[in-house]
Parts: structure tokens; C-alpha cells; sequence
């Protein structure tokens, strides 16, 4: 009789921040799945990964370096600082691993062409996470979609709402603690960028785009501010205190014990109300998010608009901005209705023309998960069969590749005064 053994997969993280720390934990639930080495230069971050891995320290990295001496797992996860990812992703191809590559993956077309050209040679597989694509209320109106209940696709209208304390957090402050990271038109809007460019089902032909950081500047600083928010007479008065944001909000949602997005202040689990203060005293995410000095960066913005025109003819925008409420809204046109998916709202609205209007709730979709509406569990979901071979469909990347040229395309033309710029 012939039993067909399931492979395990080994797998290595580098990177063992909150996105490493998302994706490790939903490895270790799946038994396909064996973590047999971390790599991070903060030995905090790996200490909080291990107690998920419980590796022995022969297994714990703290330098790249030493961690690419030789090939530790068949898989590798990158979860590492923007700017490491290609030559990290070529590092693994090299010696043999597959890789799941966090986004986005570069600003620019020079590194992007040679990762291409390196994952050709070697033959590897490449799975960018682009988790949003998984997310129930994506996956739905995917499924609308294809059911063709708007007929031809015409237009896109994608606005990305970004909430204003998260805009503080990680498009001001941390932009000053990483300034290496790419544009936030990629930082924040890859996922964005890559819905719209998989929607429209064609390469993007050309691209305008404007935008500006014009709030969080110095000069728009409450007058008599001090640089840290624990020092200044604002503390409980300013929409954007750290005290308000990291551990009043904490202390409403019943201080959890380690979350999101308090444990970029603290990495101690379980978190105190002093590990937080301590946090605010010490690191980025205390200092005063109009004095950070990101207005230096001509690649920080606090809203921005793209327009695309793809090859099929079909046209998209592109909104971000800070809001009240975090969520995208995302509508479709086409020659038989219309199909808007609002996430403050709650809602997803078929209006196919001449005929009744339905609405159905997103959290009826909910399938629950790990983030992103339930697309970090997704993905993970889906990763054993697509490193079999068993499942062709995912955002491989070549694919991913078309919606981060949109994006570096854009940078180009909003620096350029909203200049027309050709993608390819």
C-alpha cells in the first residue's frame, strides 16, 4: 500500500518586527509548517518572535550576515525594513530558498528589473504579500466581477483612508526613525496600487499625480509645544498626542496585553501602563509629530492623488488621505452597473442599472483571520499549495512588479508638478 506523506516545509523569518511577528504566528498553527531559524538585529524583536518559535540560540540570528552564511529553511519570510528587501530576496534565491516577500519591494525600476532577472536564473518562487487581495470583502467583489454583473470594466474610483493617528504614527514619526523607507505612495498605497492595477486587468499605459506633506510641518506645531508629548502642556489637549493614541486609547480598548499598534511602543508582553510611558519618553513614537523634521523628506506626503489610464482603456484614481475613520471605499463603473465597497460603512453595494439596488454588510463576509480583513490569514492559507504547485493564482512577482512601477512611476510625476509619466 502506498501512503502519500504531506512534505513539511522549513521555514526562516528575518525580520522579526509586527508583520514578521503576524505572519510566524500563523505559520506555527499550520502543521505543513516547521520555523527552524529567526534573524533580527534587535534582540528584543527576537526574544518576542522566539516565544512563539522556541528555537534553541544556535538558531537566533543577529546579523545578516551570519544568518546568510548558508541556506537554514526551504522557505525564507522577509519581513525586513523596505530597503532590504531586494538584496535580501536575491541573497535567498541564491542559496536555494523560496521566499515569501513582504511589500513593498522597491522604489526603483533598475532593482526591481535585476530581482526579476534573478528569480528567471534560479527558477524560485516569489509570493509578495499583498494580503489585501485576500480580504473578504476583495475577495466578493472579485467575484461580482467576474460574474460580469457591471459588464465591461470602464472606471475606478479607489480611495485610501488613512486614520490620523496612524498617519502620526507611520507616516510621520516612524518616517523620521526609518528614512530609508520607500515613498508613502508605495509605503502605504502598494496594496491600493495593486488592487486597481489587478481590477483593471491590463498594464498601466501612463500616470499623473499630485501631492504634498502640508500638515505635519514645524510651522503648524500648537504655538508653545515642546518636542515630546510627555513634556508638553498639549499632552491631553492635541489631536495627534502619543499619550492620547498609545495609552488612553489602551486603556479604553482594556489594556491588552500585547497588541498592535501599542507594542511599537513596547515590545515587553505583557505591556504596563509604565512600559508605554517608557516608550513615549524614549522612542520616535513620543516626539511631536509636527517637529519630526519629515518635511526635509521630499518623498513624505500626507495626501495624494494618482490618476492611471491602463491599455484596455480603462481609467483609475487613486486617493489617499487622513480621516476620522481608517477604511477604503473602492467603486467600480461599468457599462451594465456599478459595484462600491465602503469599509466605514460596513457595506457593499451592487447597482447593476435599471434594476434593484443590493447591499450587503462586509462583516457578513468576515471569515475572520489574523489583519487585513482576514488576508494575512489568507495568504498563509494558500502558501503550502502554492509552493507545491497546486494552486497557480497568486500575486507572484512579476505580477506585483506592474503595480509597484505604477507607484514609482507616480513618485516621478508628483515630484515633476503632476507631469504625465509613462510606465513602461
Amino acid at each position: 500500500m502506498v501512503i502519500n506523506m504531506k512534505k513539511t516545509y522549513t521555514v526562516a523569518v528575518i525580520g522579526c518586527g509586527g508583520r514578521g511577528y503576524s505572519y510566524t504566528n500563523l505559520i506555527m498553527k499550520k502543521d505543513e509548517f516547521n520555523v527552524t531559524a529567526i534573524c533580527d538585529i534587535n534582540p528584543e524583536q527576537l526574544q518576542k518572535i522566539n516565544a512563539l518559535t522556541n528555537l534553541t540560540p544556535d538558531a537566533m540570528f543577529c546579523t545578516e550576515e551570519e544568518f546568510f552564511k548558508k541556506k537554514r529553511a526551504d522557505v525564507l519570510i522577509i519581513a525586513t525594513t523596505d530597503s532590504h528587501h531586494v538584496r535580501q530576496c536575491i541573497l535567498a534565491m541564491e542559496l536555494g530558498y523560496d521566499v515569501l516577500l513582504e511589500k513593498p519591494i522597491s522604489d526603483s525600476k533598475e532593482d526591481i528589473e535585476k530581482l526579476l532577472s534573478v528569480q528567471e536564473r534560479t527558477g524560485k518562487t516569489v509570493v509578495v504579500c499583498h494580503v489585501m487581495r485576500y480580504a473578504s470583502g476583495i475577495v466578493k467583489m472579485e467575484e461580482l466581477l467576474q460574474k460580469g454583473i457591471i459588464g465591461k470594466m470602464i472606471a475606478i474610483d479607489h480611495s485610501e483612508r488613512v486614520a490620523f493617528w496612524h498617519q502620526a504614527q507611520a507616516y510621520v514619526r516612524l518616517q523620521k526613525f526609518n528614512p530609508d523607507t520607500y515613498p508613502t505612495i508605495l509605503a502605504k498605497c502598494c496594496h491600493d496600487l495593486d488592487l486597481i492595477q489587478h481590477f483593471a486587468g491590463a498594464s498601466c499605459k501612463s500616470v499623473s499625480s499630485i501631492g504634498e506633506l502640508s500638515f505635519f510641518r514645524r510651522e503648524n506645531a500648537p504655538e508653545g509645544s515642546a518636542d515630546r508629548c510627555l513634556d508638553c502642556k498639549f499632552v491631553d489637549t492635541c489631536t495627534y498626542s502619543a499619550k492620547k493614541i498609545y495609552i488612553d486609547v489602551w486603556k479604553k480598548r482594556g489594556c491588552p496585553a500585547f497588541s498592535w499598534p501599542y507594542n511599537k511602543v513596547s515590545l515587553k508582553n505583557p505591556t504596563t501602563e509604565e512600559d508605554l510611558y517608557e516608550g513615549l519618553r524614549t522612542k520616535v513614537q513620543g516626539e511631536c509629530a509636527f517637529k519630526c523634521g519629515v518635511e526635509s523628506d521630499p518623498h513624505v506626503v500626507d495626501h495624494q492623488m494618482v490618476q492611471m489610464q491602463f491599455e484596455n482603456g480603462v481609467i483609475a484614481n487613486l486617493k489617499m488621505v487622513f480621516s476620522a475613520n481608517p477604511g477604503r471605499l473602492i467603486a467600480f463603473y461599468g457599462t451594465e452597473g456599478e459595484i462600491v465597497m465602503d469599509e466605514v460603512l460596513n457595506t457593499l453595494t451592487i447597482k447593476p442599472y435599471g434594476k434593484d439596488i443590493e447591499v450587503i454588510k462586509l462583516s457578513s463576509l468576515d471569515f475572520g483571520g489574523w489583519s487585513h480583513g482576514g488576508g494575512d490569514a489568507g495568504l498563509i492559507n494558500d502558501l503550502y499549495n502554492i509552493l507545491t504547485g497546486a494552486k497557480k493564482d497568486y500575486t507572484s512577482l512579476k505580477e506585483s512588479v506592474e503595480s509597484h512601477l505604477i507607484g514609482i512611476s507616480a513618485e516621478e510625476s508628483r515630484l515633476g508638478g503632476g507631469k504625465i509619466v509613462n510606465v513602461h
